[in-house]
């Protein structure tokens, strides 16, 4: 039996990845049925939440696909019934979580999602500025909030950690390890980022809800929220301060996956001011592509713009903030799907995972040009990457990839080191096989960056995360999860000084381990009740500093 489902799970994999005129046999080796399986409207109704919430941020919203195959009706017919079953159950080596293996869906689920995908994926409503409006809530005014921390604690040593199925956040004191907060934000909480001056936290869910919290209170609180779109991933602030003006903080912008679209709010209070669409036509091919999302925004400290990676078009999309009502958008092609990515140790280059065309795009945030496009190995997924300074090959940015069991490192220093700039210099190969990393990190205060593999079905694999030697680029160690801990490692950050890693335990019942990042010996667990399925982690002053 086990042989026959790895069978059909190489047969469902081959079809989704793009071969051709495969025939698709169940076991019985008879033909599969072409008639769709019934659906009620209730089950379409579960199914559309649960794809919502699970799948589409890889296959798309409208199942056109992205870094995750397309899963459209033709596709989808075309395997059958019990295919698609076996694909959802076990997953992939490319990074396709096992939903029904792992236990986070199940058999009945299954069946009810492999019959969702077979049927034409329903279309979401629009979502305006008008409809914005409606959900903006300023709690408390600006010039009534504190001026000054209400609390002794060192607020720009807070970790924010997403304590994702919970629809929370867990704002926590490094000294003590307890939460001052508990929060409930957006739906499935994606990332955090804070202001300027490290006074406020900003979350964005994935249903598209911006909280805005104040951690000046003793007990931090939120102050303002909207619900900027159905479907998001991206929050920024403006952080230009310069010959063109000062508008630090002075708006706010949220990246939209539903409809596609971002929207520009007020730093302060979070009052939508305009709706942006991101419709258009796809690098390369001209195709016309109705639903490109808005992944990756940061704030550009050379001109009053953020960088927007349009992800489906493959564009990187400048937004002068200047003049609102003119606003300037200033179109780089780069290549599809521009996914994930962060700074080098300058600020000047945005380096941008372009995750379906193995690539890396660099954008010299000075000149407001394209630098180049770099070959990586499969599906780059750097989170905001790693900046190291190698002795040989100078500054470094470091990838992190879904699809290849590896780290990629390339020279971001033209000037001093120009034999080695926007060259990948180093593939770092991982124990095991297979890839599933999703996050990559260091810290200045660390001879050592540290990448997780959450993805790969391989539940060995996926319960470990590495260190590597900055110098001599090599896995120096295995960290291993405690046998009392049953989820998989995810994500990292450091505390301010850097003597701290932090690590999810990413389960419904979850911890967070933190390590002494040169020794890496275990100095704490944290764990409670509240602790639900742990995922990023956000301290204030490497957020603010934009420290990776």
């Amino acid at each position: 039996m086990k042989k026959r489902k790895i069978a059909r799970l190489v047969v469902v994999s081959s079809i989704l990845l793009g071969s051709v005129g495969v025939k698709v046999f169940a076991q019985n080796q008879e033909p599969q049925e072409t008639k769709l399986p019934p659906l009620s409207k209730q089950e379409m109704e579960m199914a559309k939440q649960i794809y919502f919430n699970r799948c589409a941020g890889c296959h798309g919203d409208l199942r056109t696909g992205a870094i995750g195959p397309a899963l459209t009706p033709d596709k989808t017919r075309a395997l059958g019934l019990q295919n698609i079953e076996a694909f959802i159950t076990y997953g992939s080596p490319r990074g396709m979580p096992a939903w029904g293996k792992d236990g986070i869906l199940t058999p009945q689920q299954v069946n009810m999602m492999a019959r969702f995908l077979m049927y034409p994926p329903p279309s979401p409503p629009e979502f305006d500025l008008p409809d914005v409006m409606k959900t903006w809530k300023l709690i408390v005014p600006p010039n009534q909030r504190p001026t000054h921390p209400e609390t002794k604690n060192d607020i720009s040593n807070y970790m924010g950690v997403v304590l994702r199925s919970a629809n929370k956040v867990a704002i926590i004191d490094d000294k003590t390890k307890k939460p001052v907060a508990i929060l409930a934000t957006g739906h499935a909480l994606h990332i955090l980022r804070t202001d300027a001056y490290g006074k406020y936290f900003y979350t964005i869910g994935r249903d598209g809800k911006v909280s805005l919290i104040d951690l000046e209170y003793k007990h931090p609180k939120i102050v303002a929220s909207v619900k900027a779109c159905y479907d998001a991933r991206s929050v920024e602030v403006s952080l230009y301060r310069g010959k063109e003006g000062d508008f630090r903080d002075k708006y706010a912008i949220v990246g939209c996956y539903w409809p596609p679209q971002f929207v520009i709010l007020d730093g302060m209070t979070l009052k939508p001011l305009k709706v942006v669409s991101t419709v258009g036509y796809q690098v390369g091919t001209g195709k016309f592509v109705r639903d490109p999302r808005v992944a990756a925004i940061v704030a550009s400290y050379y001109h009053p713009e953020w960088i927007v990676n349009v992800k489906e078009i493959g564009q990187i999309w400048l937004v002068n903030y200047k003049d609102l009502k003119n606003l300037k958008i200033t179109m780089v092609s780069a290549a599809p799907f521009l996914h994930d990515g962060g700074w080098n140790s300058t600020k000047r280059y945005f380096l941008a995972a372009a995750n379906a065309s193995n690539k890396m795009a660099v954008l010299d945030a000075k000149r407001d040009k394209l630098v180049t496009l770099i070959d990586t190995p499969k599906f780059p997924h750097p989170g905001r990457g790693a900046n190291i300074d190698n002795p040989k090959y100078g500054p470094l940015y470091c990838s992190s990839f879904i699809g290849a069991g590896a780290v990629a490192c390339i020279g971001t220093d033209p000037k001093h080191h120009p034999q080695y700039a926007w060259k990948v210099v180093k593939i770092i190969k991982l124990p095991g096989e297979g890839g599933g990393s999703l996050f990559i990190k260091t810290n200045p205060h660390t001879k050592y960056m540290f990448v997780d593999r959450t993805l790969n079905p391989n539940e060995k694999l996926n319960r470990q995360f590495y260190a590597i030697d900055k110098n001599t680029l090599k896995v120096v160690h295995t960290f291993n999860m405690p046998a009392d801990l049953k989820g998989r490692f995810v994500d990292f950050d450091f505390n301010k000084q850097g003597t701290e890693l932090w690590v999810s335990d990413w389960d419904k019942q979850g911890a967070l381990l933190i390590y002494n990042p040169n020794t890496f010996k275990l100095i704490d667990v944290i764990k409670g009740p509240w602790v639900v399925s742990p995922t990023g982690k956000f301290n204030v002053y490497n957020t603010a500093h934009d420290i990776y």
